[in-house]
């Protein structure tokens, strides 16, 4: 039903983001560094809000998020453009960090998520759930199970009839006859929210 209603999940499917010319893919690949800092400045906004406030961000500094840039750029600017002070910290430790090669923010995709995992979470302002997106959504891992979602919990819940809240630890079980597939079924339970009725 959520299958037939949604279409087919494409995480993982797209060809090699380094040779895109020629194809008829139109949307706009974001560099590693501009994926993560657009996640953290649009933590707890709305879609609306976030897409001001990062465009504020990439006007200031010059069109895109660029790490030289926004390491250059002064906290007091960026909470001129709508930034938290918590925010400009962040972003600005992410570029900082990825001047400074202590993350291969180039190369990330060379990584396994577990060594992805290792050089992202001790980052101020990045916590598993947008390095879990980062992972789906930017590198396109198809193996990612992101159970602290409250989306996917409650899609799955959709899909099962459960009449119960299902726990983070329960889905993580329940989801590891599903790998190395994690992705997919997340994606899944996202769109169940959107087109399966509510619990009674």
């Amino acid at each position: 039903m959520v299958i037939e209603r949604s279409g087919f999940c494409t995480i993982g499917t797209k060809v090699d983001k380094r040779s895109t010319a020629g194809t008829n893919s139109n949307k706009r690949r974001e560099s590693n560094f501009a994926s993560l800092a657009s996640s953290i400045l649009s933590q707890q906004l709305s879609t609306k809000a976030a897409a001001t406030i990062i465009g504020r961000v990439e006007e200031i500094c010059g069109g895109s998020l660029q790490a030289k840039k926004l390491a250059e750029v002064s906290a007091v600017k960026l909470r001129a453009a709508g930034c938290s002070n918590s925010k400009a910290r962040a972003v600005r430790e992410l570029a900082d960090a990825t001047l400074s090669n202590q993350i291969p923010m180039r190369n990330l995709h060379r990584l396994s998520d577990q060594q992805i995992m290792e050089h992202l979470l001790p980052m101020y302002g990045i916590g598993t759930w947008t390095v879990e997106m980062f992972l789906m959504f930017q590198l396109e891992r198809v193996d990612v199970w992101p159970v602290g979602d409250l989306g996917v919990r409650r899609g799955w819940e959709r899909i099962h009839r459960m009449r119960d809240e299902i726990t983070p630890e329960a889905l993580s079980k329940k989801g590891e006859s599903y790998s190395p597939y994690r992705s997919h079924v997340a994606w899944y339970c996202w769109r169940a929210n959107e087109v399966l009725p509510a619990r009674s």
